[in-house]
């Protein structure tokens, strides 16, 4: 049975309080934001009236004066960080669209920066497309998908008949392309609001690689920070940036600007021995200096998964090379840091990855298994 907020109307303001439930763990109730109708876009013959996506609210981002309206990092980083990082922050990956709604249907309408809407091993739905989640009573339930078919005015319903009554949903945006427009599409005469405010609104940082960036995920919401956001019910910042995440003194210090509520460093698969030995302590200083209490998690390199079959793999250097580094912090007397090892990330039975290093879904649920531990007992 879905369990789900009741909404009691003010008339004489422009909100409307939420009460209790067991939708979310709500111990008071609290006042949201309901969106004009009057601003909202109705085309001829519809009865859906569309709002943009930016007048609710867009979450999993570290920084207010950004380049475009979808992109992760500040406009500032452009010429300091390098190129392909900053090429790769416009793409929208751990972006999500958190809002309330009583209306039967909620469709979307969303275009993206590039015209290729899918990779060799990455499907559209995962790289350009969009994922529905809605809470039910603490949880986020997945419950549609919105499959692009064309790089501008792409449209899905992705609900036809809710089950009634004030629905709290999140859409995560496309991973690995990037969105230059998303409308949300509810019935006239419905209710669309902001989402609630987080019991803690520091986010989770997630900085790394392809693999932090969401490759190869079938769909947005099954990237692991993604996964983990869902179940700690946390909003998450994604700088997880393909072929990069390699720890420039640059990002260090672009990041140790975010307040957070955890930093997780997860960039070993994107660099050797020498540039672990060399980057790591730095960044994680420059992280502690700015905040002298927030978590910080250092993550191993995974196992790559045909490294059975060849006797060893290039992750065990890189894994030596940052328990070393870790040892030393802990000795110089750095506090608040933990360590997730690299054992069960993926899994030993070569079902974790499409290509041995980039996590299929199960792979991703693997890893968010492996640290969701540690994170639970930072955030404590």
């Amino acid at each position: 049975m879905h369990r789900f907020f009741a909404v009691i109307a003010l008339a004489t303001t422009a909100s409307i309080l939420l009460a209790p439930g067991a939708l979310a763990a709500e111990t008071a109730l609290t006042e949201i934001e309901v969106l004009d109708p009057n601003f909202a876009v109705v085309e001829p013959g519809e009865d859906l009236q569309w709002f943009d996506a930016l007048t609710i609210g867009i979450e999993g981002q570290g920084w207010d004066e950004m380049a475009a309206p979808y992109h992760r990092m500040p406009a500032k980083a452009e010429g300091k960080v390098p190129p392909a990082v900053w090429h790769l922050s416009s793409h929208s990956a751990g972006m999500a669209v958190r809002f309330l709604s009583d209306s039967s249907e909620i469709s979307a309408r969303w275009s993206v920066t590039n015209k290729n809407l899918a990779m060799i091993h990455m499907p559209a739905t995962g790289v350009s497309g969009l994922d529905l989640y809605a809470k039910d009573g603490d949880r986020w339930r997945w419950v549609a998908q919105g499959r692009p078919s064309q790089q501008n005015n792409n449209r899905a319903k992705l609900v036809g008949k809710a089950p009634g009554g004030m629905i709290e949903y999140m859409i995560f945006l496309p991973l690995y392309n990037g969105t230059t427009k998303l409308e949300i599409g509810v019935k006239a005469g419905s209710t669309l609001a902001k989402g609630p405010e987080r019991v803690d609104p520091r986010p989770i940082v997630f900085y790394g690689t392809s693999i932090t960036h969401g490759g190869c995920a079938s769909r947005p919401g099954m990237a692991y920070p993604a996964i983990l956001g869902q179940r700690l019910d946390r909003e998450t910042i994604n700088l997880g940036f393909s072929g990069n995440g390699k720890m420039e003194p640059e990002m260090g210090t672009l990041i140790a600007e975010i307040d957070a509520s955890v930093f997780v460093l997860d960039c070993l698969p994107n660099m050797n021995p020498a540039m672990v030995t060399e980057r790591v302590a730095p960044v994680v200083l420059s992280l502690r200096k700015a905040h002298p209490d927030t978590p910080i998690v250092l993550v191993e390199n995974i196992i790559y998964q045909n490294s059975w079959f060849y006797g060893g793999g290039g992750h065990e250097p890189k894994n030596e090379a940052l328990k070393e580094v870790y040892a030393q912090l802990l000795k110089d007397g750095v506090t608040g840091l933990s360590y997730v090892p690299c054992d069960d990330l993926l899994g030993d039975d070569g079902l974790g990855t499409v290509d041995g290093t980039h996590p299929t879904d199960l792979g991703f649920f693997r890893q968010a298994d492996a640290m969701e531990p540690t994170l639970r007992e930072a955030l404590k």
